[in-house]
């Protein structure tokens, strides 16, 4: 009785940080700023792309739908084996701000996405410069309110939290337990009055930077062999005390990460384990999904009585609120909150998995690159 009284309680306690950053979390708004104030050529908009050839031209036509504050979009075309090139190509005979960088050779010590992100920041010449993956579309508008929010805010990094697409069931089903891990884990309202690097989040489809800052800190050169290297970059970015921010991006970037199982499986296998700096956090972490946020489920299963019944529904129900309150937050599938269970095995599976491929197995494939086991981002070929 004891055990399931502190775990409803722990239920309970999440419940309030997740309802704390629901209501508090701001949002990037495009009608909070005035367009006058944005000068023409302030921004050079930088996409890393490799075998993006499906998605790459409907970024390129939401970026250029900006206006005069882009003055420039690079596309770094790392070694694609699709025609990523001439889709490219094709749009910048329509516009000139357009230039595709052909990228060589990825070095030895170096991720794929830092590497392209490094190179593309190399020849930007705006003293903005917003990295953007090569699914994400921008709203109209959006350049203008990534700035405007990042010099009001007086950060010189700023990541939109984007929203995501989600169009099959196993997206609709899988993709929100996302947002549930970093929204009650993370106090995303504290990271407004606290510079702390451990409250530094990106989330790398929309990460906007001061160029010069950027340069003065070493750049993705800080992440070069992470495959988590958006909250990476924001915390190393806090640790030399510059100011970072992630807030709600939802009304100006959205994207569809992955479009079927298979991707969203190898897409998050590849930085699960990365993530974590240790192994007891690694563990830990998936010790509390599942004896407060799986457990409880399964314990019904047993059709208990008594007060122990009670407890226990009441952790069910407080994980339910949880999922539905984040559901409505970030306009997902509400009916997502109710199979929660079953996306909790899939993330504990999922976990297990990477854990064992990076530590015992033969390493990650992504991107047709393959990554060691060995440490979080080293190459093996």
């Amino acid at each position: 009785m004891i055990l399931w009284t502190i775990l409803t309680v722990i239920v309970l306690m999440f419940v309030a940080l997740t309802l704390l950053n629901v209501l508090f979390w701001p949002r990037i708004s495009r009608r909070e700023l005035s367009p006058d104030k944005m000068h023409a050529n302030k921004l050079s908009v930088l996409i890393p792309a490799r075998n993006e050839a499906k998605t790459i031209e409907a970024c390129l036509r939401s970026v250029l739908d900006q206006g005069d504050i882009v003055g420039e979009v690079l596309v770094y075309d790392d070694s694609s084996t699709d025609d990523t090139a001439s889709r490219v190509l094709a749009v910048q005979r329509s516009d000139p701000r357009v230039h595709l960088v052909s990228g060589g050779p990825l070095p030895s010590g170096w991720c794929g996405k830092p590497h392209a992100c490094m190179q593309l920041a190399r020849s930007a010449q705006s003293p903005w410069m917003l990295f953007l993956d090569a699914d994400a579309r921008l709203q109209p508008g959006s350049a203008a309110a990534l700035i405007g929010t990042a010099e009001l805010r007086n950060v010189t990094l700023l990541s939109g939290w984007p929203a995501f697409e989600v169009h099959t069931i196993s997206e609709q089903l899988l993709m929100p337990i996302l947002n549930f891990v970093v929204y009650t884990l993370f106090p995303a309202f504290a990271s407004l009055f606290s510079n702390r690097p451990q409250l530094g989040v990106a989330h790398g489809v929309c990460i906007l930077v001061d160029r010069s800052v950027y340069f003065k800190l070493g750049g993705h050169s800080l992440v070069r062999n992470e495959l988590f290297e958006d909250t990476i970059l924001a915390r190393r970015w806090r640790e030399q005390g510059e100011h970072s921010l992630c807030l709600d991006g939802q009304e100006i970037v959205s994207v569809r990460m992955y479009d079927n199982l298979r991707g969203i499986w190898q897409g998050f296998q590849k930085n699960f384990y990365p993530a974590f700096r240790s192994s007891i956090s690694f563990w830990s972490f998936l010790a509390l999904h599942f004896f407060v946020y799986l457990l409880p489920f399964l314990s019904l299963l047993f059709l208990p009585s008594g007060e122990a019944a009670s407890w226990m529904l009441a952790a069910v129900l407080g994980i339910v609120m949880i999922r539905l309150a984040l559901a409505v937050r970030f306009r997902q599938p509400l009916w997502s909150a109710f199979l929660h269970p079953v996306a909790e095995v899939f993330l504990l599976a999922l976990g297990v998995s990477s854990w064992w491929r990076w530590v015992h197995g033969g390493g990650v494939q992504w991107k047709d690159r393959s990554y060691s086991p060995r440490t979080s981002g080293g190459i093996v070929k």
